[in-house]
């Protein structure tokens, strides 16, 4: 559902609330004495608390079970409606009109007591809403999976003999070429150990970190063996282990976008990879400086569908960040594992 539907179903409930809310002020005959003007601030303040919770404390703390923030967000909430509503009621209102909306004698125990039961309602709903919507989020989410899932499986089944064919004959390529050259046995060991990560599989769909990074580093050697000595990549790789699991070939679309857009044969400005794991967090950062004899103008659909997988494998445990200035293009990626 776009932005622009949302607002006009929030308006139109908000409308359709309010009026109910005004028939019933009117029937009961409770526009008089400017008690109209406490009317008016409780409708604002419930709707200011429910979006507090809705666009804040439910998206940030909720749905990633952060149970300590999610009390604190709703703790600050509560505080936010209390004291406004003494603001507008207890101080404006009794200076501008003379009165206010509880007694002088009333006890800061009492007034506290008492709105916590007026303010917990929307709180409530804001919870019952935004889980119902995220609810239906995720059920689109899933179809949408199920759907790629199908696909992915139709694709792997229709090209799964040829890449096994394909890694038998490299191996045998390179028993053929190791007695002839040692550079051309390694460039097609690399090559083979490559295409046989692209067959592993696992139940659930996830491969360890350590092998990932390894296949990274298989290809950017291959493009070493091809490029060297005029070949200038940094990689650097921090607090990885056997353990950390992610969805497979997730990075490999930024590294080929930069070798294949970036410049290689610059030792002032390597292309710099640095992969990072500080406490269950991934942290990508890949930066090179762009080839401005680069004729190739593909469309990037690599990267597009990389964007889509992170969407769908890790929705709200993931931020993606590119940056291209023209100069130089760079990728900040980090990810919860």
């Amino acid at each position: 559902m776009n932005i622009k539907k949302q607002v006009l179903i929030h308006i139109l409930c908000w409308t359709l609330l309010l009026g109910y809310y005004s028939i019933g002020d009117i029937i009961n005959n409770n526009w008089h004495d400017g008690v109209w003007h406490f009317d008016v601030t409780m409708n604002f303040l419930h709707i200011l608390e429910f979006y507090i919770c809705y666009l804040w404390v439910y998206p940030c703390y909720l749905r990633k079970s952060k149970v300590p923030q999610l009390i604190g967000g709703v703790v600050f909430t509560m505080v936010v409606f209390i004291s406004l509503r003494y603001l507008l009621e207890e101080v404006l209102n009794r200076h501008f009109f003379g009165f206010g909306n509880y007694g002088k004698d009333t006890t800061t125990f009492y007034y506290i007591l008492d709105n916590i039961y007026y303010g917990t309602s929307y709180i409530v709903i804001a919870a019952a809403v935004w889980s119902t919507q995220n609810a239906f989020r995720n059920e689109k989410m899933n179809q949408q999976l199920r759907v790629e899932a199908e696909k992915a499986e139709l694709s792997f089944l229709k090209s799964q003999i040829n890449p096994h064919f394909l890694y038998n004959t490299l191996n045998y390529i390179y028993s053929l070429a190791l007695p002839v050259s040692d550079k051309l046995a390694e460039a097609v060991i690399r090559l083979s150990d490559l295409m046989r990560y692209t067959l592993t599989e696992s139940p659930d769909g996830k491969v360890s970190l350590l092998k990932e990074v390894d296949y990274l580093e298989s290809y950017v050697e291959l493009f070493r063996m091809r490029f060297d000595p005029l070949f200038y990549v940094n990689f650097e790789v921090e607090g990885v282990t056997e353990q950390q699991r992610m969805a497979p070939l997730l990075l490999i679309s930024f590294l080929e976008n930069a070798f294949k857009h970036g410049v290689l044969n610059d030792p002032d400005h390597p292309v710099r990879i640095q992969i990072k794991v500080i406490r269950q967090e991934l942290k990508v950062t890949l930066f090179n400086k762009i080839n401005q004899n680069q004729k190739d103008h593909s469309s990037g659909i690599g990267l597009m569908n990389v964007q889509r997988r992170l969407y769908l494998i890790y929705p709200g445990k993931h931020d993606l960040e590119i940056q291209n200035d023209g100069k130089s293009y760079q990728v900040n990626l980090r990810i919860e594992l």
